[in-house]
């Protein structure tokens, strides 16, 4: 009424003549958008509406700040995590990834319901099943949040209808683990029902990622870290929480609960559908192992077969950070930013191509590091005197052989040589603000084609949210859990085979300390590591020490003279030393608290019936 009043004022005061203002252009529909009666009720626009949903993804395991950099792989050039220093509170969450954020995740859960909630009676022509399809992939996206949630906190509030304004009461408590577990798998089986038999694009959900997702979420379910007896008895914190049946199982029958695991994992292995060259009963050569493997996390040339549920980017959309992955992590002698670097601790545990471990102490190894190494290696890391790509035209003339360069060598003639840092370096002649602190860069994942090197030009390899071969993996470990070890080492050793590695022989807890190392290798920079070793419970030796770094000199032979430096046996004498990363960059240790990260303390505020995580209290 007073916005008519205000109306009529005006048109007097301007001398238009008028009786009365009209008021119908208060109903009028906005142009650019479109109102949620309407959404529901137009197939093209429900189908938007579900696809929006998926963005819930981002930029999946392919952002500029790898998961790893919070594990022992990886560093993060360009600041400290809170979380390596066991410094996180409810008022400082350090960094957390928006794929797992409170404040980010719920937001697509409730569309998800809203989505669930309208179509449930479609008001469109459903005749061909399309509501049907799209009700699976909510389940499914829905599981997949919940399980983003749960994994970092722990029991969450499981919500699964729309709040509305009308709501009388908008506070929830958190749910058991437990419950948490049994809400996730139910949406994974009705979304399994329901995508049964559909056809759908690339990128989205179908029965083989509902599947592949419950085998993971029934995985960690049958982990240490959420059995509460085992937990207790190797986590004064966990012991001491008054509610722990919001971390794991307080009770019930633990290997049951790996017997569900196990078939869940191999109900997808049945659906025959996933898999590249598992077939196997012996290792390929070193060359071959290498290109497998880089066909598989480019899901290329066979590899795709492996990928289950992927996040897809193209090249042309500005939006999609993931694409940007070349850019931000590549060397600077690149111009990359070098954003996540590998560190001396995951260089160190790759094996050696006969299967043995990697020693410092042994003379031959120490001469050359990065001889003779799991092919997985040189496909994943970018290390000094590694062949990679033609330099860009700055860098061309320094270095006309494409070679990383990440140490400090002599240039001219022996006994009279001047010092030349690497272009890879923090101390490049190209940049040197964004130079690795630990003498390596990440090669997985990067595009190896040679014209995608200016960082401008972005990439179209997708994120893998989740693969066969972690399926196979999960089925491992169930199998050597339940004490079907030769089951398990026959698909370790499929999955070793297909990189020309040797097969592994161990049994007992020397065999699972084998399959650890082995998963860290193979799903590399892939979001598991985080979460593997504080569901094994082995966080506070693989986390609780020092990054370490590599550093490299490269001194002329004596009578050899260059002019431009590249790497050479013949002409240099190398030497490597590693060390601690300095304090002042990261000072990591490990605290038990850091099983579970907090809730923020505004979601505390906001809803009195939270409860926080054990040690932040």
């Amino acid at each position: 009424m007073n916005y008519i009043l205000k109306c009529l004022s005006f048109s007097l005061v301007v001398g238009v003549t008028m009786v009365a203002c009209n008021s119908d252009f208060l109903d009028t529909k906005p142009l650019d958008k479109v109102s949620g009666d309407a959404v529901w009720t137009d197939q093209a626009l429900s189908e938007a509406f579900v696809t929006d949903v998926y963005n819930g993804l981002r930029d999946g395991i392919l952002e500029q700040m790898n998961f790893d950099c919070q594990t022992d792989n990886a560093l993060y050039s360009f600041g400290k995590q809170d979380v390596n220093e066991a410094n996180v509170s409810p008022s400082n969450l350090g960094t957390v990834k928006n794929t797992m954020a409170w404040s980010d995740v719920y937001p697509r859960i409730r569309a998800a319901n809203i989505a669930l909630a309208n179509l449930a009676k479609p008001k469109f022509d459903n005749s061909s099943g399309i509501a049907d399809r799209m009700k699976g992939e909510m389940y499914f996206m829905r599981g997949y949040f919940y399980n983003q949630l749960l994994r970092y906190y722990g029991g969450i509030p499981i919500i699964k209808s729309p709040y509305t304004l009308n709501e009388a009461d908008f506070t929830v408590a958190r749910n058991t683990y437990e419950e948490c577990v049994n809400a996730i798998v139910s949406d994974l089986d009705s979304a399994a029902i329901l995508l049964k038999g559909k056809t759908l694009t690339s990128g989205r959900a179908t029965v083989g990622a509902a599947l592949a997702l419950k085998a993971r979420v029934l995985l960690y379910a049958a982990s240490d870290l959420h059995d509460i007896p085992t937990a207790k008895a190797k986590s004064t914190v966990i012991a001491s929480f008054t509610k722990p049946e919001l971390l794991g199982y307080v009770s019930g029958d633990r290997t049951a609960r790996w017997q569900k695991a196990k078939d869940a994992a191999k109900a997808v292995m049945d659906l025959n559908q996933y898999g590249y060259k598992l077939n196997l009963t012996a290792p390929v050569t070193a060359a071959e192992g290498q290109q497998n493997y880089i066909n598989l996390y480019l899901s290329r040339n066979g590899g795709e077969a492996d990928g289950i549920f992927l996040k897809y980017y193209i090249r042309a959309s500005f939006d999609d950070w993931g694409s940007w992955y070349p850019r931000n992590n590549m060397p600077n002698g690149y111009h990359g930013w070098t954003s996540s670097e590998p560190t001396q601790n995951l260089v160190d545990s790759y094996e050696m191509m006969d299967g043995t471990k990697f020693d410092w102490k042994n003379a031959t190894h120490a001469a050359a590091p990065y001889e003779n190494r799991d092919p997985r290696f040189y496909a994943s890391i970018l290390y000094d005197g590694a062949q990679w790509k033609p330099r860009t035209p700055d860098g061309a003339g320094i270095d006309p052989a494409g070679q990383i360069q990440m140490g400090e060598y002599e240039v001219g003639t022996a006994g009279s040589a001047t010092k030349y840092s690497g272009l890879d370096t923090r101390n490049s002649s190209i940049e040197n603000w964004n130079g690795t602190w630990t003498g390596y860069a990440i090669r997985k994942f990067m595009d190896p084609d040679p014209t995608l090197v200016d960082q401008n030009i972005r990439q179209e390899v997708p994120s893998i949210q989740i693969r066969f071969t972690e399926v196979v993996l999960n089925y491992a470990e169930a199998c050597m859990a339940l004490g079907q070890e030769a089951e398990a080492k026959t698909w370790i050793n499929r999955v070793r085979f297909r990189v020309g590695m040797p097969a592994i022989t161990e049994t007992g807890a020397a065999l699972v300390a084998r399959y650890q190392n082995e998963r860290n290798i193979e799903m590399l920079f892939e979001e598991q590591r985080f979460y593997d070793v504080r569901r094994w419970m082995t966080a506070p030796t693989a986390l609780g020490k020092q990054a370490q770094i590599i550093i490299i000199t490269g001194k002329l032979k004596p009578g050899k003279s260059v002019t431009t430096y590249k790497y050479s046996k013949d002409n240099y004498t190398y030497s490597y030393s590693v060390q601690d990363l300095g304090t002042g960059k990261e000072n990591r240790k490990w605290a038990d608290k850091i099983y579970f990260l907090p809730i923020s303390r505004d979601e505390i505020n906001r809803n009195n019936k939270l409860v926080q995580n054990p040690g932040y209290e």
